[in-house]
């Protein structure tokens, strides 16, 4: 990753919490390895690891910030993104953490 693109803490990810629900309800095998936050394109980026497999999801900020004030509408559109990544088997690549 480039140095503009530090990793994030949980704490700083906006709806971090409700993605992490989110992820679980479509594989609770998975977890959360790393967040980066893009400045160049306001997206944060998750990589998700299953086993030996990496999986990065591109969420844009608009998207985590307007869960809160959007509702259901915002987590439809999540919940869509993270599906359509999870489930492509071709997102997953080996990884050696």
């Amino acid at each position: 990753m480039e140095e503009d693109d530090p990793v994030v803490t949980e704490d700083r990810v906006p709806s971090f919490d409700i993605v992490a629900q989110k992820i679980r309800d479509i594989d609770n095998t998975i977890i959360i390895y790393r967040v980066y936050y893009l400045f160049n394109t306001f997206t944060y980026r998750f990589q998700l690891i299953k086993k030996d497999r990496m999986c990065i999801v591109e969420i844009p900020r608009h998207l985590l910030e307007g869960i809160g004030k959007d509702g259901a509408s915002a987590e439809e559109e999540l919940v869509r993104i993270l599906r359509e990544k999870i489930e492509d088997s071709e997102c997953w690549n080996e990884f050696e953490g």
